[in-house]
């Protein structure tokens, strides 16, 4: 993991919204850029990190970041408008007004798994925290074996980026399965659940890595799939999600047995989660 600069009590950075782009109904894209030019070339996150977003007079809340490490011009982070303050966000535009504390937690093991084919498993919006992993192993195709990206979701028209899994598909060692639980009628991948795609995934079990982000039950059931396919229980991984409000692990909000999603997480090794995904009190 890395940071740019410690943010643990500070008061969010000023920063300006340069692109919206709506995904589906009710999930939109901000492209936001810091204000001060210096804190902007000193911006570093790791794929997996968050920031809180700020809407001045509302509150903030974590969004995953699903730009590429090397996008140094703008930070993208993809939303789901689910409350008031997300709603907020949803109304912003080009040119408006926002602040941002980030990075925080800790990224995906992008570093330790070089050569390793690379599966991502994700439900839902899980996608996002999952999709800066595709734009970090594209941009370093060289370091990494087969990429598979097993995407679910539970009605089709709540698939988002879907020109990217086309342009995804075509490209040489990647290979897009997507599942959709209720399908429209032009649907042009498989009915049902994600799981259902392990059979068609082409990959050395033994020498891959797998992240896995979504429902903690998807993740429950995919990484015993996994896992019964002959992947290393130490080469799994996932990101939980909780009720992350103070991004530093003091508020205890996202606490799950000894762990602080904010602060330790949000990946963590399957490991570190197999025995808490699922259990009631967690």
């Amino acid at each position: 993991m890395s940071a740019s600069r410690p943010l643990d009590a500070g008061p969010p950075l000023a920063a300006t919204v340069v692109a919206r782009v709506e995904e589906s109904p009710g999930v939109f894209t901000l492209r936001v850029r810091l204000d001060d030019p210096g804190a902007q070339a000193a911006y570093r996150f790791a794929p997996g990190q968050f920031n809180m977003l700020y809407l001045y007079g509302a509150g903030e809340v974590p969004i995953s970041i699903m730009s590429d490490p090397e996008e140094r011009d703008a930070i993208g982070h993809t939303i789901r408008a689910v409350g008031r303050v997300t709603q907020g966000l949803a109304a912003l535009g080009p040119g408006d007004a926002i602040g941002l504390r980030g990075p925080f937690g800790r990224g995906w093991p992008l570093r330790e798994v070089s050569g390793s084919d690379v599966v991502l498993v994700t439900g839902g919006l899980g996608c996002a925290p999952a999709v800066s992993v595709i734009h970090y192993v594209l941009r370093r195709r060289e370091r990494f074996g087969k990429l598979v990206i097993i995407q679910g979701v539970r009605h089709a028209d709540d698939l988002i980026w879907r020109e990217h899994y086309d342009r995804w598909a075509k490209l040489p060692a990647t290979q897009v399965l997507v599942a959709a639980d209720v399908a429209t009628p032009l649907w042009p991948w498989h009915v049902g659940r994600v799981t259902d795609l392990f059979g068609l995934a082409r990959f050395d079990p033994e020498g891959a890595v797998a992240m896995m982000c979504g429902p903690e039950g998807m993740m429950r059931t995919a990484g015993n799939g996994l896992l019964a396919l002959g992947l290393p229980e130490a080469r799994l991984y996932l990101s939980m999600e909780r009720n992350m409000q103070c991004a530093v692990g003091r508020c205890g909000h996202c606490q799950i047995g000894a762990a602080f999603v904010c602060h330790d997480g949000p990946v963590f090794s399957w490991g570190e989660m197999k025995t808490l995904l699922g259990r009631r009190g967690f």
